[in-house]
């Protein structure tokens, strides 16, 4: 059994807006333009980055650091192909009363196999994703959850075919 595929890498950006490129100077601007759409798959990446950039890793390092401290970047991670893996997904929307919103989702939350959940302005308000090893469990997740809020009505979504649509966001002057 093959043990991982890396599909792609996922670089999340949070308070992104024109002003933050007028305070950042251009290695840092290189910096997220390269994390984001060319991170080496390399034991060492930012060594790799350094390198590419003309500044010592330690400096990509604390930049980094400073630019996830600061909230540009929420998190860098490799995102598994869970299909290749023999795991199976699907996508919940339950109905949940608005005065219990957090509490369900605290619930929700407790699960290592949900991924994300949102909250939707539609009769069905809550959904989120749920990955496991196989049909059973999703089912038992499902159950749980409803056992455990007192929801009643679930609609669980199984994935068909996957799409990815990929986001990249220009970080020039």
């Amino acid at each position: 059994m093959k043990l991982a595929y890396v599909i792609q890498h996922e670089v999340n950006f949070f308070g992104f807006n024109s002003n933050f490129l007028k305070i950042m100077d251009e290695i840092d601007r290189k910096i997220l333009d390269k994390i984001q759409s060319h991170f080496p798959l390399k034991r060492r990446p930012f060594k790799e980055l350094a390198s590419d950039l003309g500044v010592e890793e330690e400096e990509v390092l604390s930049r980094v650091q400073e630019l996830s401290e600061k909230g540009y970047i929420r998190r860098i991670s490799p995102i598994l192909d869970s299909r290749e893996l023999g795991f199976k997904g699907t996508l919940v929307a339950m109905k949940v009363p608005e005065q219990r919103l957090n509490s369900v989702v605290e619930v929700i939350n407790g699960y290592r196999e949900v991924s994300h959940n949102y909250k939707r302005d539609h009769e069905y308000n809550l959904w989120f994703t749920i990955t496991a090893i196989d049909e059973n469990r999703i089912d038992e997740i499902i159950s749980e959850i409803k056992d455990r809020t007192d929801v009643e009505k679930a609609i669980n979504l199984p994935s068909e075919k996957m799409y990815k649509i990929g986001v990249s966001f220009s970080i020039e002057d």
